[in-house]
C-alpha cells in the first residue's frame, strides 16, 4: 500500500492513502491529526458531551468538558511526526494504531478503539479507549 506524506505546520503526517471513499476511516485519520496537533475545536466537536476517554493504565475521563481540560493540559507536548499504521472500521466502531514522536524525541505507539452513537456519518464518539507505550 502506498504512504502518503502530508505536512501539518511542523507536524509530518505518514499514513496508507486508502482512506478515500471510507467516510469513517478519513474521519479517524482526521481526528489522529487533530490529537497530534492539539486541534481542540475539531476534536470537541466530535465527541458526546457524556464522552467516556479511558486512557488505559493511566486515567479515565468522562465528559466533554473533562477531556476538553486534559486537551489544554497536554499543550505543552507538541508533536512533529505522526505515522498511521492502521486505521479499521466497522459500523459503529473503529481503530487507529501507529507512532508519534514529539519535539522533546519522545516517541509512542498508540492505539485507539472509538465507539460512535450509530454508524451513520454525522455520528458522534461516546467512547474512546486508548493503548499509548512510550518507545524506549
Amino acid at each position: 500500500m502506498d504512504k502518503k506524506n502530508l505536512e501539518y505546520g511542523s507536524l509530518k503526517v505518514i499514513s496508507s492513502d486508502d482512506c478515500g471513499n471510507a467516510p469513517k476511516k478519513k474521519l479517524l485519520q482526521e481526528l489522529a491529526i487533530a490529537f497530534a496537533k492539539n486541534d481542540q475545536i475539531f476534536i470537541l466537536e466530535h465527541l458526546k458531551d457524556d464522552v467516556i476517554w479511558d486512557i488505559v493504565g493511566n486515567k479515565q475521563i468522562q465528559g466533554k468538558n473533562h477531556v476538553a481540560e486534559l486537551l489544554i493540559q497536554m499543550e505543552k507536548d507538541r508533536a512533529t511526526e505522526l505515522h498511521i499504521k492502521n486505521i479499521i472500521t466497522h459500523g459503529s466502531t473503529g481503530s487507529i494504531n501507529g507512532t508519534i514522536v514529539l519535539d522533546n524525541k519522545k516517541s509512542y505507539t498508540f492505539c485507539n478503539i472509538y465507539n460512535f452513537t450509530s454508524a451513520g456519518r454525522t455520528s458522534k464518539i461516546k467512547e474512546i479507549t486508548s493503548f499509548v507505550i512510550e518507545v524506549k
